[in-house]
C-alpha cells in the first residue's frame, strides 16, 4: 500500500493538526486518542512514514515497540487499570482506519465490554488533563 503523507497522523506529526502529546523522542510519538475506548487510551506511532506493520523497517519497529512498552507502563501507573491491551491493526478489513502504523495502548477496566472501533470523541479539557498526568509519569 502506498503511504499517504496527508493521513491524519502524518499531519499530527508535522504539527498541522493538534494532539494531546504525552511522549516524543527521535523515533516515536505518543498522544491520546480523541475517540478513546477507555480512560487513558493512548496511541504510539513511529515518526517513520509507514502505512502498517507489514511495511515498516524492522529497526523502526523495534524502537517503536520499546516506546509502546514505556507508554503502557505509564498508563498503568497513572490510571491503574486492572489490565492494559495493546492493539495494532493492519488494513481496512482488520479495522485500521488511519493508514500510518500505530499501536493502541488501551487500559482495560472491569465493566461493560467495548468494541475495537471508536465511539465518542473525548473533550479537549479531559484529554489535556490526562496528557499532563502521563507526561509527568514519563518524565
Amino acid at each position: 500500500m502506498a503511504y499517504d503523507a496527508q493521513n491524519v497522523f502524518a499531519r499530527i506529526l508535522r504539527r498541522e493538526l493538534p494532539a494531546h502529546v504525552v511522549f516524543e523522542d527521535e523515533a516515536s510519538f505518543a498522544f491520546l486518542d480523541v475517540m478513546p475506548q477507555s480512560l487513558g487510551h493512548t496511541l504510539v506511532i513511529p515518526k517513520y512514514p509507514s502505512a502498517n506493520l507489514l511495511e515498516v523497517d524492522p529497526a523502526i519497529l523495534a524502537a517503536t515497540i520499546v516506546n509502546v512498552q514505556r507508554v503502557a507502563r505509564a498508563v498503568s501507573a497513572v490510571f491503574q487499570p486492572p489490565g492494559v491491551m495493546i492493539a495494532q491493526l493492519n488494513g481496512a478489513v482488520a479495522g485500521q482506519t488511519v493508514f500510518h502504523l500505530h499501536f493502541h495502548v488501551i487500559p482495560r477496566y472491569d465493566g461493560p465490554d467495548f468494541e475495537i472501533r471508536a465511539r465518542d470523541r473525548a473533550g479537549d479539557a479531559v484529554l489535556a488533563a490526562q496528557a499532563a498526568r502521563l507526561r509527568a509519569a514519563l518524565a
